[in-house]
């Protein structure tokens, strides 16, 4: 999984990996996260955070943190990504990632998206490409994963702890009995097809 990143440490640079974790909830925040790690770092990650269990994945985010050289994180509420559009807030959540890790680096590797303004190269399926890239997704889902048990505690009745804001029949019927909240994406589909807003 570093095959992409010994491309640079082999010319004294460093990488700058980053991910996003939802795109495509109907609900909650788009969360992204940027990781520089040593040069020459062996793979300590065997498969992207997807297949991970939620106790796996927080067991490697604790790793991450002992072994990076900074992490770098930022979030963008469902307002911001209403108002701009997804592919815009990706950009925002990306460019802000970057700039929390408060340290030099110098190509960016990402998952899919290019990101606008940085040097560096995007895969397609980054995060089970690139150590860089895996463990920026494993950050990031760690971390909306958090953010979406809070929002179930204040809104309990979408039991956002289960589907974390996706479009599971469990979701969209509890947006056919309650209507949405304040942190639903309404200009989302399914939202906009029940009519929920005035």
């Amino acid at each position: 999984m570093t095959e992409y990143e010994q491309f640079y440490w082999e010319r004294g640079l460093l990488v700058a990996g980053v991910d996003e974790v939802g795109r495509g909830p109907l609900a909650g925040p788009l969360v992204a996260c940027a990781v520089i790690l040593p040069p020459f770092t062996e793979t300590f990650i065997d498969r992207d955070s997807k297949a991970m269990t939620p106790k796996e994945r927080e067991e490697a985010y604790e790793v991450i943190k002992s072994k990076a050289l900074a992490i770098g994180t930022s979030v963008v509420d469902s307002a911001l990504i209403d108002r701009v559009g997804i592919a815009k807030a990706n950009q925002i959540a990306f460019k802000r990632a970057l700039m929390d890790l408060k340290h030099h680096f110098h190509v960016v590797i990402s998952d899919y998206l290019t990101v606008e303004g940085y040097e560096g190269i995007a895969l397609v399926k980054g995060d089970e490409k690139s150590l860089s890239c895996a463990c920026a997704s494993i950050v990031a889902k760690v971390l909306r994963d958090r953010i979406m048990e809070h929002y179930h505690r204040v809104f309990p009745q979408y039991n956002f702890t289960k589907h974390k804001g996706y479009a599971t029949k469990e979701h969209i019927k509890a947006l056919d009995l309650y209507k949405e909240s304040l942190i639903h994406r309404r200009s989302f589909s399914p939202l906009k097809q029940l009519n929920l807003f005035p």
